[in-house]
């Protein structure tokens, strides 16, 4: 098929649930992906910060080609050595102590969701309430996008599951406030990616860490866009001295290849029995034969270190883009390689344009361009970004 047969054979078959670019990809190499006529483009977005090793990693397509020739998939009826060798990994890296594996982030909240009302349950029968905030985006199953305290996603799927309960981000007066004895929870995302790369004052996990401990409720944490070193770290509680009760994870975890995962400290993680939670697929081999080797070519390739320069120098320039059209950029925010820009109107057209220039960027909370290139860049990839940037904004 060629890219209009595909585009059209997709609108017949598949469910109007995306709003797809007119655009057929076929291969990727590096920061670089390829269309089905040919075309070259920077990839500033990753497949939503997953691809933290770029595309076609040849140590990540070695481990999957490998794991797949042995073994993909056998049920967690049975152990698997790249399963426990990623859970051992992945406790150690984090400070928590238990993990479950899942097949995406929304999977990994949904468990999250469930880990923390039992263990408030185990403190007192009513403590089932969840706090999460304005703005957030923590999945679109139905718990999930009712912890979502955004109506946009909510809409249509009425009744919602019932115990959910919205504060304002960054408004520590607001947590302290709600947060009572029937609360077994508080979701917050370390920097809200889908609305619009938010990032809290100093402090502010530390202090609804602090709020939480002292009224027995958990501080679960989704890291699920922040995590797998997009902040500089591996994870952004990292950046501070906070250590959450539940983290969660997901997108750049198996660099592309579906798998998430939550993890707990062992007195939450300790409310589990066999058959509380569970999943078919979720860590299966070929999954986390993947993450490990996502693991290993971060660690081998110093890439928590690029992120935070590479992002540096991101800020930077973009910076200097806002200094150049101050009627049009209002802040320029981030942190390691997630990064935002804010305009002052939708930025759907400064998109499409950049992607007619071979630039792959977004745009979310409708006026914030979103910048979640692969943790591999070089400089020359974010000159060669910023150029068209510059050019485009130009004409607005």
């Amino acid at each position: 098929m060629d890219a209009n047969q595909v585009m059209e054979t997709d609108k017949k078959y598949y469910m109007p649930v995306f709003s797809r670019y007119p655009l057929v990809l076929t291969k990727g190499e590096g920061p670089y992906v390829y269309d089905a006529n040919g075309k070259k483009y920077l990839d500033f977005l990753a497949g939503i910060a997953v691809n933290v090793v770029g595309h076609g990693h040849k140590k990540l397509v070695a481990a999957i080609a490998e794991q797949a020739a042995k073994l993909i998939h056998v049920s967690n009826l049975y152990h698997t050595i790249p399963q426990t060798t990623l859970a051992k990994t992945l406790a150690q890296l984090s400070g928590l102590d238990r993990v479950f594996f899942a097949n995406s982030g929304a999977e990994a909240n949904e468990g999250a969701i469930k880990l923390a009302r039992k263990y408030g349950k185990t403190l007192n029968p009513d403590r089932v309430e969840i706090i999460t905030t304005e703005n957030c985006f923590h999945g679109r199953t139905l718990a999930t996008l009712t912890a979502t305290a955004q109506p946009k996603y909510q809409k249509g799927y009425e009744p919602l599951p019932q115990g959910f309960r919205y504060i304002p981000y960054n408004d520590i007066d607001a947590l302290e406030k709600q947060v009572t004895d029937k609360t077994c929870a508080v979701i917050l995302e370390p920097i809200q990616g889908e609305g619009g790369v938010n990032i809290p004052d100093a402090g502010y996990l530390e202090k609804a860490g602090e709020i939480c401990r002292s009224r027995g409720a958990l501080l679960v944490l989704d890291e699920i866009q922040t995590g797998m070193g997009r902040t500089g770290k591996l994870f952004a509680f990292q950046h501070t001295k906070l250590k959450p009760d539940i983290v969660t994870m997901a997108k750049g975890l198996g660099g592309g290849v579906p798998i998430g995962a939550f993890l707990a400290t062992e007195k939450v993680a300790s409310v589990f029995a066999p058959g509380d939670h569970g999943t078919t697929f979720g860590g299966n081999a070929l999954a986390t034969a993947a993450a490990n080797a996502v693991l290993d070519i971060i660690a081998e390739e110093r890439l928590l270190d690029n992120a935070e320069s590479m992002g540096q120098y991101l800020l930077q320039t973009l910076r200097k883009l806002q200094a150049k059209y101050p009627a049009l950029v209002t802040e320029v925010r981030g942190l390691g390689l997630m990064v935002g820009m804010k305009l002052t109107k939708p930025g759907k057209d400064i998109v499409n344009q950049c992607m007619d220039k071979g630039i792959i960027i977004n745009c979310t909370a409708g006026d914030v361009l979103r910048f979640v290139p692969p943790l591999t860049i070089q400089k020359t990839h974010v000159d060669e970004m910023v150029s068209v940037l510059d050019s485009v904004l130009a004409k607005f």
